[in-house]
């Protein structure tokens, strides 16, 4: 068996990003400072090995069509959010404080295209080749129908509230177990003949 820390370390970031969130929150005023700027760099860090995972997942399906478009969706969709991250890092260093923050996303959102591609359409991609992925593991019976059950809930939980991202970090991370822990079906190949 070989574990696959990207599948535990992804969600386990999402999570540091969720409890920073709601730490951030306490005072009633997100960002910025240290828990503002440290939580969008533990999501950015899982963004990076979600493409790992998702990577991963689209070798288990066999790099068929389907797989490979919810592949380049799901690349997409961490591209966007990695961006979105990244300029809610940008504008954390240029304001003064949360009220100064205001206006400097109004002028980033005000250029064509960031609004929908960064901030609404572009990260749900992100999300729903994740689904997607998951729920073709579960056709082919490579996961358990768990699995995706579990991806859905962490998937809708931030709909209902940011506050619970926590909450569904920790969903993901029991749904990714099996697949950070499955064991590698390739045959082994003998040094003799390699």
């Amino acid at each position: 068996m070989r574990i696959r820390p990207a599948y535990l370390a992804a969600p386990a970031l999402a999570l540091v990003y969720g409890v920073l969130r709601v730490v951030d929150g306490f005072d009633g005023v997100r960002g910025p400072g240290p828990a503002w700027t440290l939580g969008h760099l533990a999501f950015m860090g899982a963004l990076v090995l979600f493409i790992a995972v998702f990577r991963d997942m689209w070798g288990m399906l066999g790099r068929g069509r389907v797989a490979t478009v919810t592949l380049v969706v799901g690349l997409a969709g961490i591209a966007f959010t990695f961006v979105q991250f990244a300029i809610d890092i940008v504008v954390g260093f240029m304001a003064a404080d949360h009220e100064a923050m205001g206006p400097l996303f109004d002028q980033v959102q005000a250029v064509p295209g960031v609004s929908l591609l960064v901030y609404e359409a572009g990260p749900i991609l992100f999300y729903v080749a994740q689904l997607a992925l998951v729920i073709h593991l579960a056709v082919q019976r490579q996961v358990r129908l768990w699995v995706p059950v579990l991806v859905l809930l962490q998937v809708l939980l931030p709909f209902a509230s940011l506050d619970l991202i926590p909450v569904g970090s920790l969903l993901a991370m029991v749904a990714f177990l099996p697949l950070a822990t499955r064991e590698d079906k390739r045959p082994e190949v003998s040094l003799a003949h390699a």
